[in-house]
């Protein structure tokens, strides 16, 4: 466990503390190590804190994407949580075991369902590795390697041990992995945009919900961001695509399909709301009341061996209904 080397005061009142990070944490990134350890302190107020400098690692100012390492001094400001916010955030999440890919002594690898974020925090008291943590206590360690949106099913990655989650993430960040994810979008995607290159930049809404939009080469705090899009399937209104992406932008395929004029069909954030409202509400297929969009395929190498692995996750039956209700197989 990280532990508090020292406080600013002695009484109930909230109080300046430096963490000390341990082995176990080392490699991770400061906002979610924030999290961690700031139980029911609202994300955008983490966020907040870090922009304004008063997170402090070795007494320095950090980014939220600074990767903390053994023996950082990690200074957390005074923070104030409600009594209600931080009796929910000490009950802990119920245990859950997820369906398994894939799993070692080094890794697991889940087929997450929709609907389910994959950390606690942004209104959600926890996810999918909180919920595997209480399911496993005697698991020493168990940590995301990368991220799906809450809404997004399929593959999801988690590490069990220190050095699988370094060398898996060290595999993403440079590219080397390969994920395809199936997108069903609005309208006939045309058959010669295979490639959509284009930077995309994180902002937040008034109400501090993170949003993302496309930027140009020019803007500063744009990052570069490239899918690759092939045509699966042409349905009736719709086309279901095969989708890989390149770079792994927060919102990247749903910000990228939405900018073409196709968004993604159930998407709640960049989609068309009244197109959305039908597919909910048809009587004559299944109704689709999600998003649909779902980590497919990922290949990787295994962080101990470095054998190939090439992971595939079926698409859940919700979606595939409704899939074959409007394609039927001849």
């Amino acid at each position: 466990m990280n532990h508090i080397i020292g406080a600013k005061s002695a009484d109930a009142t909230p109080a300046v503390k430096w963490l000390k990070v341990d082995e176990d944490s080392a490699g991770q990134r400061l906002d979610n190590f924030l999290m961690r350890h700031l139980k029911g302190v609202p994300k955008t107020h983490v966020y907040r804190i870090i922009r304004s400098g008063e997170v402090r690692i070795n007494k320095g100012r950090a980014s939220a994407e600074t990767r903390v390492e053994t023996g950082d001094e990690v200074r957390l400001p005074p923070v104030r949580i409600s009594e209600k916010v931080a009796e929910k955030a000490s009950n802990p999440a119920p245990g859950r075991e997820f369906p398994l890919l894939l799993e070692d002594d080094a890794l697991m690898a889940i087929d997450k369902p929709a609907g389910v974020a994959v950390h606690g925090g942004s209104g959600v008291s926890f996810g999918v590795i909180e919920q595997l943590r209480q399911a496993r206590p005697q698991a020493k360690l168990l940590e995301l390697v990368h991220r799906l949106d809450r809404d997004t099913s399929g593959i999801l990655l988690v590490a069990k041990k220190r050095s699988a989650l370094k060398h898996l993430q060290d595999q993403f960040r440079e590219r080397e992995t390969g994920k395809t994810y199936l997108a069903l979008v609005q309208g006939d995607w045309p058959a010669k945009l295979k490639v959509i290159d284009q930077p995309l930049h994180k902002f937040l809404l008034p109400d501090g919900e993170r949003r993302v939009k496309v930027t140009t080469p020019e803007d500063p705090d744009g990052m570069r961001s490239i899918t690759l899009v092939k045509v699966s399937q042409r349905l009736p209104g719709a086309t279901l695509l095969e989708v890989t992406i390149k770079t792994g932008r927060t919102h990247q395929i749903r910000v990228h399909l939405a900018s073409q004029g196709h968004p993604i069909a159930g998407d709640d954030k960049y989609g068309d709301f009244e197109w959305n409202r039908q597919l909910q509400k048809s009587a004559d297929r299944p109704a689709l009341k999600r998003m649909f969009l779902h980590a497919w395929r990922l290949q990787f190498k295994h962080p101990v061996t470095a054998e190939p692995i090439a992971l595939q996750a079926d698409l859940p039956p919700e979606l595939k209904a409704f899939v074959d209700h409007v394609h039927p197989k001849e």
